[in-house]
């Protein structure tokens, strides 16, 4: 920078200062728009893979670090290691927003392809900078779009390869993590309902119809109508809870 004169060295430091971004990308982006620095800013808040440069040596050393010593994907060992850098619970939900970030196709494993991808789309290119990228990544989930995308994620990375649906323990252990969320009073008597009563693998139209039906009904369920299209599931379970007096009846 020492190259620049004194005016655009002023504005380089400005433009970083309130953008957050790299040197070299200030005197880019800068240099592009003509050192103007409200086009600048414009162009930088306006174009999000301009945001989101990152230094493609260190995400290969980031990679790297978690890599499988065995296969070229990040698994188990590398996920806990990740974890413990980032100083996070592995059970945490925030390492669920990151792999809805990272497109992960299986729970527990990222390819090359979706850690560094990921890392990219965010801006991260060092533990530190995803340290402090994970207030931002929890705060998506009290998104109501982001957190309605979050949880339909949630089956299809949960379950197992080549099923359909979602085993019951695996679905459960997701609704008590995302619900927990969402502040939902019924969660605990859902799961106890579904280990008494069903005990069979969850579907993705029960997946998906549970969110709605959370979202609609209000806490005593009195708007809730026997002649709505809920999945039977729903419908039993409505009826488990009036029988067991956690609801008044409606009749």
């Amino acid at each position: 920078m020492h190259k620049l004169g004194r005016g655009n060295r002023d504005k380089v430091q400005q433009f970083i200062a309130i953008s957050g971004t790299s040197e070299k990308v200030a005197v880019q982006l800068l240099k592009a728009c003509d050192w103007q620095l409200e086009r600048a800013f414009d162009a930088f808040f306006s174009q999000p893979q301009i945001r989101a440069v990152t230094d493609s040596r260190r995400l290969e050393e980031l990679y790297n670090r978690y890599k499988d010593p065995y296969v070229d994907m990040i698994t188990v060992d590398g996920i806990s290691l990740l974890c413990e850098d980032l100083q996070v619970d592995p059970q945490d939900i925030v390492m669920l927003v990151i792999s809805w970030h990272m497109k992960a196709a299986i729970m527990c494993e990222f390819s090359r392809q979706e850690f560094i991808g990921g890392l990219q789309s965010l801006g991260i290119d060092s533990i530190e900078k995803f340290r402090e990228k994970l207030p931002a990544l929890r705060a998506e989930l009290k998104d109501e779009q982001k957190f309605h995308e979050i949880y339909n994620f949630a089956f299809s990375w949960a379950k197992e390869k080549g099923q359909k649906s979602l085993q019951l323990d695996t679905a459960i252990g997701m609704w008590q993590l995302l619900f927990a969320e969402k502040h939902w009073p019924f969660v605990d008597y859902w799961c106890q309902f579904l280990q008494a009563k069903h005990n069979k693998a969850i579907s993705r139209d029960t997946w998906s119809q549970l969110l709605e039906f959370v979202k609609t009904m209000d806490p005593q369920l009195s708007n809730y109508e026997e002649d709505s299209a809920w999945p039977y599931l729903i419908d039993e379970f409505v009826e488990y809870l009036t029988e067991n007096g956690i609801v008044p009846s409606r009749k």
